[in-house]
């Protein structure tokens, strides 16, 4: 987890002049690292890393060795000092390493000075989502955010954290806040209820610092399970698939019976009778079928393919 760094000024002396104060949070368990500036550490440079109220000596670097103190009592061995910069690094830090961290560096160039106000938060916990069944009932309401298919329902559910502080509890529909609350201080324990109108998985539940979050989505196949009579637009997807395929078929059995038709009536209207063929069989044999009009055979504005027969 990356910690985040604020910047705030404030006018405070270890001598004399601005000295800038830079917060930063994190989480238990993470490490941190307060930074110098400084590019490389010089051989006659001093690093002075304090700690506390009583701005106790916990590192420093001079003439580049590197004294730790007494900082195990405090840090254990989670305290690490990088010798070229002069940075300090908490390792695997916990909520008691709470606190102002103040740095002195003496130099050839002059004397400079920096804080850092590190807050140690607690470990969020992901949010637990429950329903109620008992309160899952039909209703014709249309004033949902948000609509489905088929009949209504209304269902009840809660998201809740256990001891937390300094947090914010919130339901999320999508990518906007639903609904949200938030506690300072104490360390409780959060609900927040929600009741919706019809089921769908855009619904998260989120506890969240300033700096990090945790999210829990709605499953709804495992949570407030539907109610009668309600259809899920998932569940719509098989019966119009199935209704569509039904549609295409009977379009295609109407226009294959149709066209069958049509070939059979054309082949119809090409044939002749016995009696057009011998008609046309003495034309042939008299030379006389020139002359002879195509009505004489029963046939108007109709190709007959014949053979002249010696």
């Amino acid at each position: 987890m990356i910690p985040v760094v604020r910047s705030q000024n404030y006018l405070g002396v270890f001598g004399a002049g601005t000295d800038e104060v830079k917060s930063v949070s994190v989480m238990e368990g993470d490490s941190v690292s307060l930074n110098t500036d400084i590019t490389e550490v010089q051989s006659k440079d001093q690093i002075l890393w304090m700690f506390g109220p009583q701005e106790t000596r916990i590192a420093e670097i001079h003439k580049q060795n590197i004294d730790m103190y007494d900082s195990n009592e405090t840090f254990g061995d989670r305290l690490q000092m990088d010798i070229q910069t002069g940075s300090l690094t908490i390792r695997n830090i916990r909520t008691e390493h709470t606190g102002l961290y103040k740095l002195q560096i003496f130099s050839s160039r002059g004397t400079s000075y920096k804080r850092f106000n590190v807050t140690v938060y607690a470990r969020l916990p992901f949010p637990v989502i429950t329903s109620n069944f008992s309160n899952c009932s039909s209703s014709s309401s249309s004033s949902s955010s948000s609509r489905c298919s088929g009949s209504s329902s209304r269902c009840s559910l809660v998201c809740s954290v256990l001891n937390v502080s300094h947090v914010t509890l919130s339901w999320y529909k999508g990518i906007s806040v639903f609904s949200s609350i938030s506690v300072s201080d104490l360390s409780i324990s959060l609900s927040l209820p929600l009741e919706i109108q019809c089921l769908d998985d855009s619904y998260s539940c989120v506890v969240s610092y300033s700096f990090t979050n945790r999210t829990t989505h709605l499953n709804n196949t495992d949570l407030c399970h539907t109610c009668p009579d309600f259809i899920q637009p998932s569940h719509l997807i098989p019966l119009i698939s199935a209704g569509l395929l039904m549609v295409i078929a009977v379009v295609v059995l109407v226009k294959y019976f149709h066209c069958k038709n049509c070939k059979q009536a054309t082949q119809e209207d090409l044939t002749i009778t016995e009696s057009e063929y011998t008609q046309i069989v003495y034309c042939l044999q008299t030379g006389d079928l020139l002359q002879k009009p195509l009505l004489d055979v029963g046939r108007t504005e109709t190709a007959v393919s014949y053979q002249h027969i010696q």
